[in-house]
């Protein structure tokens, strides 16, 4: 939902390549909306009828993802207790949706190439591979081309997905879309919760528009949940705004402050070991993630791991 130049310029492509089985690749800030999109072309192709299948390449287990997405059969490995078909073959006839794909294990990576090539599933424990009919539709919200040239992702794999790529806008390059968002999530949220609706203010709504939004549409419709609970048929006002909102100048300055070293000192060695395991432990044990969150390479983040005795 929108009506921003940018907007409307990739809807008009998704719309163009929904007809086709060619794969695509969206890219956008988390919160841009990119699953909803992807449903959306799924809907206007010719397979809307089969099964759409979404998968969270961040949330596999590492030791799991070849088995999540291509099955296994049972006895391949351990656990293995029955078989199982796998995403791939779940999503057969329909679309299948790789949310997050710059975090599959590179040798994920080149058995995902070899099925956007010839359409082979072989999941573990099998002789031989099947054919299966699906479209593939990627998303990330990092940028590919720079892990590419890192080493983190696969050359080969990405030209093959960025056949057509679409690039969402973030929420704050398309400030005019803010007044129809946010009266169709606060409408819709009214509805779900069987409550009035509060009523925002022109000011209100400029307000609204100069702020950033980093976590975009998916921020925005949380701030109106937030507000149809809290604020259920009243008139709104900046006196209602959160304060990140209404003043985002201060959390930033926040942000920015970095860590101050305290007067008794530190132990590097500590410290280190420490945010590593709270990493590990905010990202669900996800190694890739648990990197990110600390500006190193997935490589780094091993090599640290391995120097602190981190399992």
């Amino acid at each position: 939902m929108g009506e921003s130049p940018l907007f409307l310029s990739v809807l008009r492509t998704a719309r163009l390549v929904a007809a086709s089985d060619v794969t695509l690749f969206i890219q956008g800030e988390s919160g841009t909306g990119k699953e909803v999109l992807t449903r959306h072309i799924h809907e206007q192709s010719p397979r809307s009828e089969q099964t759409f299948v979404s998968v969270n390449c961040a949330a596999l287990p590492e030791n799991l993802v070849e088995s999540e997405l291509f099955g296994h059969r049972k006895g391949s490995f351990t656990g293995a207790d029955q078989d199982y078909p796998g995403k791939v073959r779940a999503a057969a006839g329909g679309t299948l949706f790789l949310d997050e794909i710059s975090e599959l294990p590179l040798p994920t990576q080149a058995k995902l190439l070899r099925f956007l090539e010839a359409g082979e599933c072989q999941g573990l424990g099998e002789t031989l591979p099947a054919v299966v009919d699906v479209r593939v539709i990627a998303a990330t919200n990092r940028n590919l081309y720079e892990m590419v040239r890192t080493g983190e992702f696969r050359a080969d794999l990405y030209y093959r997905l960025n056949i057509v790529p679409l690039l969402l806008p973030p929420l704050r390059e398309r400030s005019g879309d803010l007044p129809l968002l946010l009266h169709h999530f606060t409408s819709c949220l009214s509805r779900q919760h069987g409550i009035a609706p509060p009523r925002y203010s022109k000011t209100v709504i400029k307000t609204l528009q100069h702020y950033h939004w980093p976590g975009n549409v998916r921020e925005l419709r949380n701030f109106c949940e937030r507000m149809v609970i809290l604020f259920s048929d009243h008139d709104l006002t900046n006196e209602n705004i959160p304060p990140e909102i209404l003043h985002p100048e201060e959390t930033t300055n926040l942000e920015n402050d970095g860590f101050i070293l305290p007067e008794r000192g530190i132990k590097l060695d500590s410290l280190e070991r420490e945010l590593i395991v709270q990493a590990l432990s905010r990202t669900g044990g996800n190694r890739s993630r648990a990197a990110r969150l600390l500006g190193l390479t997935r490589d780094t983040f091993l090599y640290r791991m391995r120097k602190h005795g981190i399992e």
